[in-house]
Formats: structure tokens, C-alpha cells, sequence
């Protein structure tokens, strides 16, 4: 009889950083507490996280309330970048202006390297593997929405839709012969009301 195994990818953005980005805020630093204490059973093989000092930081306080020792793993297709950059042919007509101003920000540099990044990412987190894993990442919002949309065959453009809240956790799992499945999405349980929705504009606040 096959045995059929799967992967348990945890995905968080950083906690709240401080303005210039430097590190995380006091709020930040209590979210990422507070999450590290509700994955402290989960059978954690590796905490991977972008090289920029918000996930850094926001990845060694999880870690810190584990319950058994976790290597800490940097990895720069854990980072900050646009995965994809769609022509305008592909968006939706209503809101291509839109978005394709929002992808202005971003220097032709990061419209080149990030595509090639995220292919590393999805070849990285979300492959077959031969015993069950659990493995989080500690990254960036565009990340978190590339993966997402990986994981429901989406349309490549529709990452540029998902938004995901500081310390929030989504869990999508892999497994051979099946659909990916995500099982929670910016999910906040984890958060008191005060913690919660940093990182969405005011307006978009539930």
C-alpha cells in the first residue's frame, strides 16, 4: 500500500515593523510572541525567513517560544519582491489601471529578479517530500499571496488581490494525488483585538 505523505507550509507575514523598517515595533514584537506561543507544539522542522531585519527579527521571537529547537534558515525567496508582473492584456478591465500603477512603485530591477524568486519559492516550500513536514515562513505579503494563488491555480495576476495582516497565519497543505489545500488564511485567533488587522489600510479593518 502507497503511504501518501504531506507538507504543512505555515505562512506569516512579519510583525508590525517601525517605520523605517529597521525592526519591529513593541506591538510587533508582542504579535510575534504571541504566535510563536500558538505554533509552540506545532512539529516545526525548519523556520525559514526573508534576510530583511523585520522577518529576521520576527522569526527569532517565534522560534524563541517553541518548545524544541528549530533551525532558523534565511533565504532570500522567503523575501520582499513582486513574484510576477502581468501585462495589462491579463488583468480584469475595470481595475488594470489600477494595478498596473501599484506595480509602478517597483524598480525594473525587482520586475526582473522577482519572478525568478518566486519560482525558487514554490520550488522550495511547496515540493513532494518523502515523510511528513511541517516548515513556516516568515516573509512578506506578496509572497504569502503568490502562494496562495499557486495553491489554488489561480490566475498569475491574482496575487495582487490578497493582503495579509502582520503575525497572521495562513497554512496551506500539499499532498500527492490531491489538490493543495488551504486550510487557514490570515487567520488571527492567535491576537488580541488590539494586535490585530496592522498592516491593512484603515478601511479594509473587520
Amino acid at each position: 500500500m502507497n503511504r501518501t505523505v504531506s507538507r504543512y507550509l505555515y505562512l506569516v507575514r512579519h510583525a508590525e515593523a517601525l517605520p523605517d523598517e529597521s525592526g519591529l515595533t513593541e506591538r510587533g514584537r508582542r504579535q510575534a510572541v504571541l504566535l510563536g506561543r500558538r505554533l509552540q507544539d506545532v512539529p516545526l522542522s525548519a523556520v525559514h525567513h526573508g534576510p530583511l531585519p523585520r522577518a529576521a527579527q520576527t522569526a527569532r521571537l517565534v522560534r524563541e517560544q517553541l518548545t524544541k529547537d528549530v533551525p532558523l534558515d534565511v533565504s532570500e525567496a522567503a523575501g520582499d519582491y513582486v513574484p510576477y508582473a502581468p501585462e495589462k492584456h491579463e488583468l480584469p478591465v475595470e481595475s488594470a489601471d489600477y494595478l498596473l500603477r501599484f506595480l509602478q512603485q517597483a524598480s525594473p530591477e525587482e520586475l526582473e529578479r522577482g519572478p525568478e524568486l518566486a519560482r525558487l519559492a514554490v520550488e522550495r516550500f511547496t515540493r513532494p517530500v518523502d515523510d511528513e513536514v511541517h516548515e513556516l515562513v516568515v516573509t512578506h505579503n506578496f509572497l504569502i499571496g503568490w502562494l496562495v494563488r499557486d495553491a489554488m491555480d489561480a490566475p498569475k495576476w491574482r496575487w495582487l488581490s490578497l493582503s495579509h495582516c502582520n503575525a497572521a497565519l495562513t497554512v496551506i497543505r500539499y499532498t500527492p494525488g490531491r489538490p493543495s489545500t488551504v486550510l487557514l488564511y490570515n487567520d488571527m485567533q492567535h491576537l488580541p483585538a488590539d494586535l490585530r488587522w496592522t498592516g491593512f489600510p484603515a478601511e479594509q479593518h473587520i
